[in-house]
């Protein structure tokens, strides 16, 4: 079978959409139109899964659903600890640490954080519990059968609806740390046991103007991240 042709106009797109989505830590208090976040939803469904299994579920919360959401999860926050379903990452090591603590440095640059500031860096922390004051908020879970590639079916939904928002002109910020306290969203959301907890997306308009979206994080050239097996 002849391979198909490729379709440079469509490549294009994509690499656009790709090269201009950032992550999204300010938002507007407008709402997002049913409508929109149903084709939102469409579009991260086609992401492709093991066996076609599909085991992401989300539940999408929208106006004074929102606002109920975000004060009753900061007051959990401020008096329990983290619980995560999946476990986070141990350490941070060699470039995956230089390349955190880069991001870190332009997220509190672009605020007026000095480093040592404890008290404005806690206070930042604590905006990922405020949702960056955005309209919505998804939460992405999975089946718990399906263990570990259940969640990366998920990560691959994830993004898909990361990059399907901003096609639709609108801002997300993935977020694991609303799934550090797994336990609370799923009482709070009747989220059955058998489901684990991925992550949360909150979305909605960007507030452009905002000076923490003004930076953009850079990417590694193919070098660093390619193996070629001749």
């Amino acid at each position: 079978m002849a391979p198909s042709t490729t379709d440079p106009e469509q490549f294009a797109v994509l690499s656009q959409i790709l090269d201009d989505r950032w992550t999204c830590r300010q938002f507007q208090p407008q709402p997002v139109a049913r409508e929109t976040i149903e084709s939102l939803l469409r579009l991260a469904q086609r992401t492709p899964s093991w066996c076609n299994t599909q085991p992401w579920q989300v539940v999408v919360t929208e106006g004074a659903g929102t606002d109920r959401f975000r004060k009753e999860l900061l007051d959990h926050v401020q008096k329990s600890t983290p619980e995560p379903d999946f476990a986070f990452p141990k350490q941070y090591t060699g470039v995956y640490r230089d390349r955190r603590r880069e991001c870190g440095k332009q997220l509190y640059a672009s605020v007026g954080i000095s480093k040592g500031d404890d008290e404005k860096t806690m206070r930042q922390a604590i905006r990922n519990f405020e949702l960056f004051d955005a309209p919505h908020v998804a939460i992405v879970t999975s089946e718990a059968d399906l263990g570990v590639y259940g969640a990366v079916d998920c990560g691959l939904y994830l993004g898909n609806f990361l990059l399907g928002a901003h096609s639709l002109g609108l801002g997300a910020a993935p977020q694991a740390a609303l799934a550090s306290y797994a336990p609370f969203l799923r009482e709070y959301f009747g989220i059955p046991d058998h489901r684990r907890v991925v992550a949360g997306i909150s979305f909605g308009y960007p507030d452009t103007d905002h000076p923490i979206n003004s930076f953009r994080t850079a990417r590694e050239t193919l070098d660093q991240v390619a193996i070629w097996a001749d």
